[in-house]
């Protein structure tokens, strides 16, 4: 029988850069799920603030991890 994963998608956020907010939320998911296996990025935005200038970056990022039955 073959390997089945299951997929989470969650939003990092970031005050510096995009990668940092995907950093952030592989941190968050490691801190729960187990056997992480892969990322993508699906997302890229940014949080504008009221004078125009960046307030946060934001990454949705998919993060695979190994199902384990009765999960």
């Amino acid at each position: 029988m073959g390997t089945v994963y299951k997929i989470v998608e969650l939003v990092g956020t970031s005050d510096s850069s995009w990668e940092d907010a995907a950093a952030a939320a592989v941190k968050a998911a490691g801190e729960s799920l187990r056997d992480l296996r892969i990322a993508t990025v699906t997302e890229l935005d940014m949080h504008i603030a009221e004078d125009g200038s960046v307030a946060a970056y934001r990454t949705k990022v998919k993060l695979s991890f190994k199902h384990e039955a009765g999960a």
